[in-house]
């Protein structure tokens, strides 16, 4: 097969036709350049350059159906746009242009040949090839010896990493910085330090691929150190500071950090509103996303800010301001992609949208973990087990492997149903079939649906059992349950040890004193709201709200 229809095979599903492409060097105009193979290298170069493969790789095309024989400049620019395809393209096209070399003569040309070797590299399982690429080129340099060194390092293999590192005969920023970032990845945040420290110089990525080794590790107060003694900061070092704040749950930090940006681009305002959104500041990340829409920040907010915004309005079950933010990226013209709908429809099955919900799901392309869960979910929370039942099983059948979110849908959907035997089958299935080790919210509902059953002493065995010390939300399950069944004895000692956790929360005293009510031990109600006027704790009034536009 010519390597022509091989190239226009693989990126025409998401490039236009090559006939349609027009690029400054290759217009029609009595000032045109003419389309030698110069012209074509120079706008080949140029779209690759400006990331945008595809049209890259339509215009190599055009080159060689053109009759133009391509030079090594031209075919460097393609190989680089190939490794900036998905992984199913690149790997595609990558043997297909290895004989394409061969057949022009040029396997030993430094340029491409290089380029080859990166694209190699980026590549799953193929430190073996690019080994043996870099063996065959009779000249190497720097930027050869660093793709056989980003290919060992993307393998995880560390040992032979750092011996080819040794036996690098030059190394410039970049091979430093690559193994600074590998070994800090791989976890030998001793050994990145040292070689940090012994490095002849250094740039900001030398000192973002050791804080990122610290971030990941959690230890964010090492990573501010490190932060703060940098000599100069790019956007990429504030990013992954906020970023590492983001995941440990320092929301202050993270936004006291944002705060002292000078120059804020739309990457850290995306990741201060992704931080707000990720940790149940729902109504702060709407405001920064007001924020940064003011005629003084003038930032425009592209799929990732309302990716984010979107999850804010589903933790509020504000339907009509994601309504409105749907209608702003329709009209900023961006389009639903699946990120996107699974935003949506996340946000449509929390608000009671089921029908819209389950239209956008089936509109999706390609329906992954994240979708198939928040769909179970917003069927469980919603009461329709039947539904949340078959999309687990087209999940299964779709090779789409379940997470514990997928469980939380499930376990809820039959909490809802009361079908105790079924969630206690799923339950124990997520450990023994699924391999997932349940966490705090699956405990939770599991001591609410035994509970609500009447099985209060199964409940409390299973906290017992519990391999994590029982989170308040455990606790509070089954006090309500004993509220329900009437439990004295058990009743208190949920209710002792919800004191414990929360001892400023009315609610756990309120539900003990009905329960010591309704058992008819009046002394002992009487004392515990004595108790509870003498530490200052009032019950809340009860209130509730309807919004316009959640009926749909």
């Amino acid at each position: 097969m010519l390597l022509s229809t091989v190239i226009k095979r693989l990126v025409s599903s998401k490039c236009c036709s090559t006939s349609h492409l027009h690029h400054p060097l290759l217009n029609n105009s009595s000032n045109a350049i003419s389309s030698s193979s110069s012209t074509w290298t120079l706008a080949i170069r140029s779209s690759a350059d400006l990331g945008r493969p595809r049209i890259a790789l339509s215009l190599y095309t055009s080159l060689l159906r053109s009759g133009e024989r391509p030079d090594p400049f031209a075919i460097a620019a393609a190989l680089k746009s190939i490794s900036r395809l998905p992984i199913s393209s690149s790997s595609s096209l990558a043997p297909v242009f290895h004989a394409h070399l061969i057949k022009l003569g040029l396997r030993s040309h430094i340029y491409p040949h290089t380029a080859l070797a990166d694209l190699y590299s980026r590549l799953p399982s193929s430190s073996t090839s690019v080994r043996k690429l870099l063996d065959e080129m009779p000249i190497r340099n720097v930027v050869s010896w660093n793709s056989i060194l980003a290919s060992q390092l993307r393998s995880g293999n560390m040992t032979a990493a750092r011996k080819l590192f040794e036996e690098m005969p030059i190394r410039d920023i970049v091979s430093w910085n690559s193994m600074v970032a590998g070994l800090a990845k791989a976890g030998d945040l001793d050994g990145a330090t040292l070689l940090f420290e012994s490095m002849p110089e250094k740039n900001s990525a030398s000192w973002n691929g050791l804080i990122c080794g610290y971030v990941r590790r959690g230890d964010m107060v090492k990573a501010r150190e490190l932060f703060d003694q940098m000599p100069e900061r790019s956007t990429a070092s504030w990013i992954t500071m906020i970023s590492g704040y983001t995941k440990c749950g320092d929301v202050k930090s993270a936004s006291e950090l944002f705060e002292l940006m000078e120059r804020k681009d739309l990457y850290a305002w995306n990741a201060i509103i992704a931080c707000y959104a990720q940790n149940g500041c729902a109504r702060e990340a709407i405001q920064l996303f007001n924020r940064m829409q003011k005629p003084y920040v003038g930032m425009s907010p592209n799929e990732k800010t309302f990716s984010c915004v979107l999850s804010a309005c589903s933790q509020l079950g504000n339907l009509r301001f994601g309504l409105w933010v749907e209608n702003c990226m329709r009209f900023s013209g961006i389009q639903l992609d699946d990120h996107l709908s699974t935003a949506l429809l996340d946000l449509y099955l929390k608000c009671g949208g089921m029908d819209k919900a389950f239209k956008l799901f089936e509109g999706l392309q390609r329906r992954d973990v994240v979708s198939y869960s928040a769909m179970i979910l917003g069927c469980g929370i919603n009461g329709r087990l039947h539904e949340a039942i078959e999309l687990f099983k087209e999940m299964l059948d779709s090779k789409v492997a379940p997470n514990a979110v997928t469980f939380v849908g499930l376990l809820t959907a039959y909490n809802h149903a009361g079908l105790v035997d079924e969630a206690q089958t799923c339950f124990a299935s997520m450990l023994t079939k699924h391999k997932i080790v349940p966490v705090m919210d699956h405990y939770t509902i599991m001591v609410d649906i035994l509970g609500r059953s009447g099985r209060l002493e199964e409940a409390f065995q299973l906290i017992k059992r519990m391999p994590m010390q029982p989170h308040v939300s455990v606790w509070g399950a089954l006090l309500l349950a004993c509220r329900l069944h009437n439990s004295v004895e058990l009743g208190e000692i949920a209710a002792r040890n919800c004191f414990e956790l929360e001892p400023k929360e009315t609610g756990y005293h309120v539900l003990l004193a009905n329960i010591y009510a309704e058992a008819g031990r009046w002394d002992k109600a009487k004392k515990l709201r004595k108790v509870m006027v003498e530490r200052g704790l009032t019950k809340m009034p009860g209130c509730s709200w309807v919004q316009p536009g959640q009926i749909f």
